[in-house]
């Protein structure tokens, strides 16, 4: 997560000030006045002149600091009807979230421009509305209408593109959250820079815009140059190429946000494993979870049982069973449900879940 720095700066007019006497003014007395020795003056000014040096100094400091981080590239989305050329290919990694009353769809949207070696990923978001809720209706059909991009840089010389994939929200009041994996991409990036780039995760706060009759309404991501960032490589001492979930996870009373991620197995063969990122609102801080599923599991998704203050996790395995598991601890350790709910769904070996 990103931290933000406060510098302060001595004024540097009133550093060079020619200090005469101890009121800072100019001891203009007659000739017969009787004038203090000039030794006592130096040793009341030297601890005066080295504290305004050390001022100095730390100031000078911070300002340098200040400006650095003043020079970073900022992160900003824009929508993808800003550049010409541009078609979304596909959706995935669908899921709903609801903000008072309204409810809205969220999707990973690939996009295409120009030839086929320049695709990029973006999010898709519409609100449904009562006539969708009332019959079957398709829904981001026109997806370049919906989608928006994240990019990085100043110029158009030196922008990035940050791709953005597996959608996984939360909602905490009228505030959206939401995890996404992230790949830094050259503007014009193709497959090799897909493969090379910084991943990671992101986790970006949304909020809803429009007009109070709904015609307007949308999810509006946040510019910001304080995005708290997740590298793949920490805290990672079972776990690789973490990725978010897709579709929603929890709020709990503690404030804090519990995401369903996946990834592969470092050891054991390589195999997909689902785990838990727990995200803190106040500290801004996240941890994952100490526990991981059982091997070729994929696709989490995670729900509160408030009656029992329970979060219960299903996820969909190699060997055609859905597990469900359980935790009671605000998913620190999870224990598999069985007898209950786990490994409901018989399927035949080898058939896997798309």
């Amino acid at each position: 997560m990103h931290s933000r720095v406060a510098a302060v700066t001595a004024p540097r007019t009133h550093n060079r000030r020619r200090v005469t006497g101890s009121s800072g003014r100019r001891r203009e007395g007659r000739e017969s006045e009787r004038q203090r020795p000039n030794m006592s003056r130096h040793h009341f000014y030297s601890p005066v002149l080295l504290f305004l040096l050390v001022v100095m100094c730390c100031g000078t400091g911070g300002a340098a600091d200040t400006g650095e981080h003043s020079t970073e590239p900022s992160i900003k989305w824009k929508d993808v009807n800003c550049e010409d050329g541009v078609t979304v290919e596909s959706l995935g990694a669908p899921g709903l979230l609801k903000v008072e009353n309204d409810v809205f769809a969220v999707a990973e949207a690939q996009c295409k421009k120009g030839g086929d070696t320049n695709i990029f990923t973006g999010i898709a978001s519409q609100l449904l509305t009562e006539g969708t809720a009332d019959k079957p209706e398709e829904i981001l059909k026109e997806g370049k209408g919906y989608t928006q991009i994240l990019e990085k840089g100043g110029s158009a010389e030196a922008q990035i593109r940050l791709d953005v994939s597996r959608p996984t929200t939360v909602v905490e009041g009228n505030d959206i959250y939401m995890l996404v994996g992230k790949c830094n991409l050259p503007a014009e990036g193709g497959a090799q820079e897909r493969d090379a780039c910084d991943r990671g995760l992101l986790i970006v706060k949304g909020s809803i815009t429009g007009d109070e009759n709904g015609d307007k309404k949308r999810i509006q991501w946040s510019d910001t140059n304080g995005l708290p960032r997740i590298s793949v490589d920490e805290q990672r001492e079972y776990l690789t190429g973490l990725v978010g979930g897709g579709g929603s996870g929890v709020h709990t009373n503690d404030g804090k946000l519990l995401f369903p991620v996946e990834g592969t197995k470092k050891k054991e063969g390589q195999k997909k494993a689902v785990s838990l990122l727990i995200y803190s609102l106040s500290s801004m801080s996240w941890t994952l979870s100490n526990w991981m599923s059982a091997d070729g599991c994929s696709n989490p998704s995670v729900v509160e049982w408030e009656k029992d203050n329970q979060l219960m996790m299903m996820t969909a395995c190699d060997d055609g069973r859905r597990r469900v598991y359980e935790s009671g601890d605000k998913g620190k350790s999870w224990t598999e449900a069985l007898g209950t709910l786990s490994r409901v769904s018989g399927q035949r070996t080898g058939w896997k879940w798309c």
